[in-house]
């Protein structure tokens, strides 16, 4: 009886541990979800305020009035840095979802298309991912014109093999599973099977790669706007305002730099949070880790 009871005692608060850690994990996603959201409005209302110049404000520490200080042109750093981190989330997703949405198709036919098309976009997988990201990002972005178009163009080019690659070897197994091959012999199509069994089976690794891939395209982004590559220096990102703030450092004006590169840390540093907690989520294998 004793040793029934500690069974049923650790039994129960390994399972109201396990559904603390899935509310915890809830109010994670919700809470990240809700900044990063507010960061992005916030970004697109004070764009126009981040680009207006002010020559009486110029090179003003940071202070209750000016948060992050102010730059050379006395333009409100504040405000600038938020239209950059703005900016570069819509483009991260945009990008991770026009690579994730190139990873889902490229990989399931790999997977399902024969022997032939699996050697063709595995070669193109293999292809991809021996060059560097950050010199396809440049040679893709420098293709189509630089700008908007050729970051977006350089981002979502690049980083759709990992993702395929995953995609590809869990529609693998599939394919060895006993419904799936009962379908087969009852002669269902395989576009069918594709679309109805395989796909919605393959969702959480989907969603759970898209989010990931937010990160990469942000720093992607920022570092080839950075190297004067990505996009032009009108636009408030953050590439730029930290390509320009280097020439002020040796001056001692720390705070164009330092507040911006923090800001962009801590959206990637949370992106990367939102994945893996994603992943815990929606994965049955780690829902008690």
């Amino acid at each position: 009886m004793r040793r029934e009871k500690q069974y049923l005692e650790k039994r129960f608060s390994g399972n109201r541990y396990s559904e603390n850690r899935r509310q915890s994990t809830i109010l994670f996603l919700i809470a990240a979800a809700v900044i990063l959201a507010a960061v992005t409005v916030s970004g697109i209302l004070l764009e126009d305020t981040g680009m207006e110049t002010d020559f009486t404000r110029r090179n003003l520490t940071p202070s209750l009035q000016y948060l992050f200080g102010t730059d050379w042109m006395g333009r409100d750093m504040f405000a600038r840095t938020l239209a950059g981190l703005s900016l570069s989330i819509r483009i991260g997703l945009l990008t991770a979802a026009v690579s994730a949405a190139a990873a889902l198709v490229l990989g399931t036919a790999a997977a399902v298309l024969g022997k032939k098309a699996d050697a063709v976009i595995s070669w193109c997988i293999d292809l991809v991912m021996g060059i560097p990201h950050i010199l396809l990002v440049m040679l893709i972005s420098i293709a189509c014109g630089r700008g908007f178009a050729g970051v977006v163009a350089g981002v979502s080019l690049s980083h759709w093999p990992s993702l395929a690659r995953v995609i590809r070897g869990e529609v693998l197994q599939l394919r060895a599973a006993p419904y799936i091959l009962a379908a087969e012999k009852l002669g269902v199509g395989r576009i069918r099977i594709t679309a109805g069994h395989m796909v919605p089976h393959i969702l959480p690794q989907f969603l759970t790669g898209m989010i990931l891939l937010f990160p990469h395209a942000i720093l992607h982004e920022a570092s080839v706007t950075f190297l004067g590559f990505g996009l032009s220096s009108e636009q408030p990102a953050i590439g730029v305002i930290l390509s320009e703030s280097m020439r002020y450092l040796t001056t001692g004006k720390w705070w164009l730099a330092l507040f911006p590169g923090l800001a962009l840390v801590l959206v990637v540093i949370l992106f990367a949070m939102l994945g893996e907690r994603l992943r815990r989520l929606l994965d049955p294998a780690s829902a008690h880790e």
